[in-house]
């Protein structure tokens, strides 16, 4: 089964580097991990969109992963499995 998680990152500019912390914090269990942001010439988006999947047999630290990022005030995350 794959587990995919997504987190949307209200305020890139206060969360990104907690966000960022604890990504590393569990960077051993993520196979894949693709950042979305809006951008232009003129600005680049305060929101963001991060899509993970995850290494096999690991549900114990995502779901603490999940935890952690949780706190985070504008963060929101939701999780796929296929």
């Amino acid at each position: 089964m794959r587990q995919i998680m997504g987190i949307q990152v209200g305020d890139r500019e206060h969360e990104a580097s907690r966000v960022q912390e604890l990504l590393t914090k569990h960077g051993c269990i993520i196979k894949t991990r693709l950042g979305l942001h809006e951008s232009s010439a003129a600005h680049c988006s305060t929101s963001g969109l991060i899509l993970l999947e995850f290494l096999p047999d690991t549900d114990d630290e995502i779901a603490l992963m999940k935890k952690e990022l949780s706190t985070l005030e504008s963060v929101l995350v939701r999780q796929m499995e296929f």
